[in-house]
């Protein structure tokens, strides 16, 4: 269950840890998706290596957007930090906010984010045409690979 009321997430992992920096609740303007969003910290430091969000549920756009998407800042590319951001972030999407299962995309020529997907062990559901009225497509990404974890 999603709950609004909460002192702030502070995620921590072995490598990384994760806190929140802010929710936004299910609107028209967000297509009635809740998600948290939170910084990536190397663990233990205030080294900040990007950010991540959580998107609660699952509709249309979710199914091409995914329910988690990550960015890690430039310098530090390559060095793991998004596959250990979503393995502190997966526990926290079951226990936390009630969820059991999520998708994560990505366009298939993204391979740093192909092969981090693949090591997370999710199911590829399949590479798929985006429909032209979405965000995705309307902003160069006609198509995505499709994964399934089960939580």
């Amino acid at each position: 269950m999603f709950r609004l009321f909460r002192k702030k997430e502070k995620l921590l992992g072995n490598v990384v840890d994760l806190i929140e920096d802010y929710r936004t609740v299910p609107s028209r303007s967000n297509d009635y998706v809740s998600s948290v969003y939170f910084t990536i910290y190397r663990h233990g430091t205030t080294e900040r290596v990007g950010k991540i969000d959580l998107r609660i549920g699952m509709n249309r756009e979710l199914y091409y957007a995914g329910n988690i998407g990550y960015r890690v800042d430039l310098g530090y590319r390559g060095h793991g930090y998004a596959y250990e951001a979503c393995r502190v972030l997966f526990p926290a999407a079951r226990d936390i906010f009630g969820m059991k299962e999520l998708i994560i995309t990505c366009s298939p020529d993204n391979l740093p984010s192909r092969r981090t997907l693949e090591k997370l062990g999710g199911i590829l559901l399949g590479t798929k045409d985006v429909p032209e009225d979405h965000w995705l497509y309307q902003r160069g990404e006609p198509v995505k690979n499709i994964y399934l974890y089960q939580l």
